[in-house]
């Protein structure tokens, strides 16, 4: 029962920290801020990724920790399941190849607002990547992320509970961010949604021609 109670706390925790988080990313919210800060909607960016990051580790220290454990590998599989943790911690690193890693943090609109060259863009310039990883998954960073928090040594309820609650949160997440995506670049990514899966490649694996997505 205390178990029940922990995991249902854990959820309504992760639930607090995702309505915030997913309002502020919308366009409507962004939108506000900038007829009231003008270009300083440049630091709008960076301010929400430490909000995010501020926010997510609250909720990770309130939240229950119910020990019971689920599965406790002994070697030599607790070394072993390391192989696939490293390499989707590679992947992590190929998929940050094909965005702008600057933009993404941050750091590039703040660069811009300095050097008086901030544009009328929101809080980034958007651009759209389907090279490299991105041929086989939409959201890449998301896949190899999911894979890299799942294979683990040792499991225990609550990072099971807040496991699958990420996973949920990156589905959800990837549904709002491409309705943008769609909005911004119209065909073009409709075509890209029809070829390549959200997430989670589809197997076989084969990797799509990005002809197959041009703007004509």
């Amino acid at each position: 029962m205390f178990y029940i109670l922990d995991v249902l706390i854990i959820i309504l925790l992760f639930v607090v920290f995702s309505i915030p988080h997913s309002i502020l990313a919308s366009e409507k919210i962004k939108l506000a801020f900038a007829k009231k800060l003008g270009n300083a909607i440049a630091f709008y960016r960076l301010a929400y990724n430490l909000f995010a990051l501020l926010s997510f580790y609250l909720i990770y220290e309130l939240s229950p920790k119910p020990s019971l454990t689920v599965y406790d590998l002994k070697y030599p599989f607790d070394l072993m399941v390391l192989i696939p943790q490293l390499a989707a911690l590679a992947g992590i690193f190929w998929s940050f190849k094909y965005i702008c890693v600057k933009e993404f943090l941050g750091i590039s609109q703040i660069s811009r607002y300095f050097q008086g060259s901030y544009s009328s863009e929101l809080d980034e310039e958007m651009t759209l990547s389907i090279g490299g990883p991105y041929k086989y998954s939409r959201h890449p960073v998301y896949f190899f992320a999911i894979m890299f928090l799942l294979f683990r040594p040792t499991m225990d309820l609550f990072y099971l509970t807040f496991f699958i609650c990420i996973v949920v949160y990156f589905y959800v997440g990837s549904i709002y961010e491409e309705k943008k995506l769609v909005r911004h670049f119209g065909d073009i990514y409709l075509r890209y949604q029809k070829c390549v899966p959200r997430i989670f490649p589809a197997l076989p694996l084969r990797a799509y021609n990005t002809e197959e997505f041009a703007d004509t």
